[in-house]
C-alpha cells in the first residue's frame, strides 16, 4: 500500500497537481486518494527520504519547493554524472546495451510529447518512455553507482521538467532531433560528441524550466 501511494503521490508531484511549497495534510490526503493514515504517514516519510517532501517538526509535510539556485546545481551535476557514464558505456561497445538503446528509442520516438487532452502538458505515457530512455542511454556504463546518482537526479529533474512544458518556447524545441544525435553518436562510438550532445540536451531543458519557474515564482510573491 506505502509502495503504490509513495508511486502516486511522486506523479502528482512531478506533475505539478501537488504544487511545490503546499502542505500535505493527512487528512485532506486521506480524503483525495482514498487511504488510511499510516500508509500515507509511510509514505510521505520515504518521499522526505528522496527529496520531493520535506518533513516539518512537529507541523507534518509540505512538498519540496522549487528554485533556481537548486535547478542550476542539478543540472550541472547530472550534466557531469551522465558524461561520465555515457563515456564509460560507449567505451565498452556493449551490443546488447546498444540493442536495448535502439528500442527504447524507437518507443519513444512514437509517443506524442505533449498530452492531446492537455496541450500544455507532458503526455505521461512519453514521460515514461522518455525516462527508460535515459535510463538505457547510461545502462552500459556498468557502474551500480553511477546509474544510482543519475536515477536520483533525474528523479529531482522531473520535479522541474514539467514545467518546461509550460515555457513561452517550449513547443519550439524539437527534442526528438536531439534524441536522435545523441544515438547517432552512440552507435558511432564518437565519445566526446555524444557527451556534448548528451550536456546541451539537459542545458537546454534546464533553460526552458528556467524561464518557466522565474515566471512561477513570480506569481507567487
Amino acid at each position: 500500500m506505502a509502495s503504490a501511494l509513495e508511486t502516486t503521490l511522486r506523479r502528482d508531484i512531478i506533475a505539478g497537481l501537488l504544487e511545490p511549497g503546499t502542505k500535505l495534510r493527512v487528512r485532506e490526503l486521506g480524503e483525495r486518494y482514498d487511504v488510511g493514515a499510516i500508509p500515507l504517514r509511510e509514505a510521505l516519510s520515504r518521499l522526505s527520504a528522496s527529496g520531493f517532501v520535506v518533513a516539518i517538526d512537529q507541523k507534518g509535510f509540505r512538498v519540496a519547493d522549487v528554485s533556481l539556485d537548486e535547478l542550476e546545481d542539478i543540472t550541472q551535476t547530472r550534466q557531469d554524472i551522465e558524461r561520465l557514464a555515457i563515456t564509460r558505456a560507449i567505451r565498452r561497445r556493449g551490443a546488447r546495451w546498444e540493442g536495448e538503446l535502439l528500442a527504447a528509442h524507437h518507443l519513444l520516438k512514437r509517443i506524442p510529447v505533449y498530452d492531446a487532452a492537455y496541450p500544455d502538458r507532458l503526455n505521461p505515457e512519453w514521460e515514461i518512455a522518455h525516462n527508460r530512455f535515459h535510463e538505457t542511454l547510461i545502462a552500459g556504463c556498468n557502474s551500480a553507482w553511477l546509474t544510482q546518482f543519475a536515477t536520483k537526479l533525474r528523479d529531482q529533474t522531473a520535479r522541474y521538467r514539467y514545467l518546461s512544458a509550460a515555457a513561452p518556447h517550449g513547443h519550439d524545441r524539437n527534442v526528438a532531433d536531439e534524441h536522435d544525435a545523441i544515438v547517432d553518436a552512440v552507435l558511432s562510438h564518437d565519445v566526446e560528441l555524444a557527451g556534448t550532445l548528451l550536456t546541451e540536451h539537459f542545458g537546454a531543458t534546464a533553460r526552458l524550466v528556467a524561464e518557466a519557474l522565474r515566471a512561477h515564482l513570480e506569481k507567487t510573491i
